[in-house]
């Protein structure tokens, strides 16, 4: 009798270099938040304890738009730990209308439609009562704009 197994998908660990607790209470409301450093005003991804800009520690989180453009993308086979069961998955990157680029995965999707540019906007998976990770899939209500 062959068996099943279903692999548990590791959990975010905040706080291990970094403050990074704001991000992950902000997610369970839906909201994704960047850093913005308050002396340039330019956003960074990912967290830091200082500026990429400035090297200074003058950094506050706001709140992202969640909307965005798809930059490039990979439609995975090989599984890295905790995603065995997830295959296949998209990873992507995606820039944000903030004008960073994030490293996430596409869902609700057809890898065949996909093209440099589309419209995406981020949409939340629930790991747990503590823990919504950051997605984006189609953004159906955008015009449709294949480059």
């Amino acid at each position: 009798m062959k068996s099943t197994k279903t692999s548990k998908r590791p959990l975010p660990k905040p706080n291990i270099y970094m403050e990074t607790q704001p991000f992950w209470d902000a997610a369970k409301n839906g909201d994704f938040l960047v850093q913005f450093c308050k002396d340039t005003d330019n956003a960074q991804w990912p967290p830091r304890p200082v500026s990429v800009y400035t090297g200074k520690r003058n950094l506050e989180w706001r709140v992202s738009t969640g909307k965005g453009k798809l930059y490039t993308w990979t439609n995975t086979l090989s599984a890295w730990p905790g995603h065995e069961d997830r295959l296949p998955y998209l990873c992507a990157m995606v820039e944000l209308e903030e004008g960073i680029r994030v490293v996430t995965n596409l869902v609700d999707c057809d890898p065949e439609t996909l093209f440099d540019g589309m419209a995406l906007m981020l949409i939340w998976e629930k790991l747990n009562e503590d823990f919504f990770f950051p997605c984006f899939t189609p953004d159906l209500r955008a015009p449709f704009q294949r480059q």
